[in-house]
């Protein structure tokens, strides 16, 4: 999404890039195929859905991160079994995640929250800046797993930074 005023402060940057960034989620998703919502590459790998559900998990942990002292890692729902329903949940988690953000000042922005920051439940405070960046660049990364996915079940990838092999530019 081009833009023709740039962002001038950390909040604006991070409020630009979340709707970037979910716009280009979202596009991946759409392009999956969902009879290979099940795809799996080894045992201990997560099925196409199960990486895709951590997607929707990254936006619905918005409002939280923006409104509780301290985030607690606990299980996620279950994944649901059809590939339109995530994808749904996942423009749903964007819509509340939104509509939290455009409450967030920058005092709420640079005030501290409680995270999980390591193994065996370690916490430690953050800034909510930092909590909610941290979110955003998780999404990328499993957006790229996913992008694996689509490659491998034969679908197109979309372009993502740039052109893809599907996608491409010229």
């Amino acid at each position: 999404m081009a833009t023709t005023t740039q962002p001038t402060t950390e909040r604006e940057h991070y409020l630009a890039s979340f709707e970037r960034e979910y716009e280009i989620t979202l596009r991946t998703l759409k392009a999956y195929p969902a009879g290979h919502a099940q795809l799996k590459f080894a045992e201990r790998s997560n099925t196409a859905s199960e990486t895709a559900w951590t997607l929707v998990i990254s936006q619905a942990i918005v409002e939280p991160i923006l409104t509780v002292p301290s985030l607690m890692p606990q299980a996620p729902p279950p994944v649901p079994n059809d590939w339109k329903t995530l994808v749904a949940a996942f423009e749903k988690a964007h819509a509340d995640a939104t509509k939290a953000l455009d409450k967030l000042n920058d005092a709420t922005f640079q005030s501290p929250i409680v995270m999980p920051v390591g193994p065996g439940g370690a916490t430690a405070p953050m800034r909510r800046a930092d909590a909610l960046w941290m979110m955003l660049f998780d999404t990328v990364h499993h957006r790229g797993q996913l992008s694996v996915y689509l490659r491998a079940s034969g679908a197109k990838v979309p372009s993502i930074y740039g052109p893809s092999g599907d996608e491409p530019w010229n």
